[in-house]
């Protein structure tokens, strides 16, 4: 995977914290607007282009319904090699463009409530993904599997907002 260097040499990374017994807060800056980075998290054709990480051999994103609204839903559904597809749902409790989602995960008992803000810092985003979990048990699963794969998916997210992707404000 390529890193994304600053001009000064420095390379973006990402932070992921644990705050106590159910809280998950993972950090990053993209070195472009808050307009663009909302796109990408809010536009199903730009969203398909990061979200899987590439370590996730054979994992597919085979559908991407989201209707980033307060009130609206999203649906993913992923494959793997021909079996079956495993599907990660919500509904999204609050969207203010440009500056914050917050959405339910609804496929399991213990899905987690996840909110996305994006910052602008002087034309740069910093963007916070936070999840309260239900339980310990539920950060402690979580942990184990999708939270980990978060700075890879940012990472892939922040090769988007290069030069020779030439996503910008359309």
């Amino acid at each position: 995977m390529k890193q994304v260097t600053n001009a000064d040499g420095t390379q973006n990374r990402t932070s992921v914290e644990r705050r106590g017994d159910r809280e998950l807060v993972v950090e990053r800056t993209f070195n472009t607007p808050p307009t663009i980075v909302f796109r990408a998290w809010s536009e199903p054709e730009l969203f398909q282009r990061w979200w899987v990480p590439k370590s996730a051999t054979g994992v597919v994103l085979v559908s991407c319904q989201m209707d980033v609204r307060t009130d609206g839903k999203y649906r993913l559904e992923f494959g793997a090699g021909g079996s079956a597809t495993m599907a990660f749902y919500g509904k999204y409790l609050e969207v203010v463009s440009n500056e914050r989602i917050v959405w339910t995960n609804d496929e399991g008992e213990e899905g987690a409530v996840t909110t996305v803000t994006f910052e602008d810092q002087a034309g740069k985003t910093l963007l916070t993904f936070h999840e309260i979990y239900p339980s310990t048990e539920a950060l402690e699963e979580a942990l184990q599997g999708s939270a980990v794969a978060l700075p890879e998916q940012l990472e892939q997210l922040d090769e988007l907002f290069t030069p020779e992707t030439h996503l910008s404000v359309q």
